[in-house]
């Protein structure tokens, strides 16, 4: 069974859902510490001006933040964030093909008012996965699986081992860390993603591939999952 552990990310980009795409189960790493600069609460969509960030806020408790679990992060609500970035959406990409079609579904969450930013962030990867045609894959949380300790490389066979996994897929960056040594040992198989991906139009050049999945829904449709091959034109 080949199995993928990430951490949740919101609207994440399109190499994200190419790691659910692959995986038969796809683990959202939701018990480790939340990373105050990384992509959990925010991520990038294509403006008219740019690039432009979307982030949601969180209670940040000082710089306390970072010893609390992702899946304890609370959303802050002192400001309509959910309605400013429907808003942003649709100002940056009321013109796109698509837009239309997958705006009711992107409404049904912002107006869901979740407590917790790992709710929120990993019920739209779901929703957004499925829209996809991403069927296949199953879901769960690391927070499910009881009794798994040890650190980095251990937990992550740790959790592997639990759910039955012979296969590992992991994103590149991860080479730099990775004891493949323990992986063998545990007769788990490892695979690195090569994140080469065709182009697909954009409505503001340059072409920028490294922004939300939203984007290339928007702008393709029922055609993104096309755009995960690679060498497609």
């Amino acid at each position: 069974m080949k199995a993928v552990i990430l951490q949740p990310s919101y609207i994440p980009w399109r190499g994200y859902f190419d790691q659910i795409r692959k995986a038969d189960l796809f683990i959202f790493y939701d018990d480790v510490q939340y990373d105050k600069h990384g992509w959990r609460n925010r991520n990038q969509i294509k403006t008219s001006q740019g690039k432009q960030w979307l982030t949601i806020p969180v209670h940040s408790r000082g710089a306390q933040i970072e010893k609390i679990s992702i899946n304890d992060i609370h959303i802050v609500y002192d400001q309509p964030w959910n309605l400013d970035h429907l808003k942003t959406l649709h100002f940056a990409y009321n013109k796109a093909p698509y837009f239309k079609k997958y705006l009711p579904l992107l409404e049904q969450f912002y107006y869901r008012n979740d407590e917790f930013l790992a709710d929120f962030t990993i019920e739209l990867t779901i929703a957004l996965a499925r829209e996809l045609g991403i069927d296949h894959t199953r879901f769960i949380r690391s927070s499910e699986l009881e009794g798994i300790d040890g650190q980095k490389t251990e937990r992550l066979i740790q959790i592997l081992k639990r759910v039955g996994a012979t296969h590992y897929i992991s994103g590149p960056s991860a080479r730099d860390y990775i004891e493949t040594d323990k992986f063998t040992a545990a007769h788990i198989t490892l695979e690195y993603m090569a994140y080469e991906y065709p182009e697909y139009p954009q409505l503001y050049p340059p072409y920028d591939p490294m922004v939300s999945i939203l984007d290339l829904m928007f702008m393709v449709g029922p055609d993104a999952a096309q755009y995960f091959e690679m060498g497609k034109q």
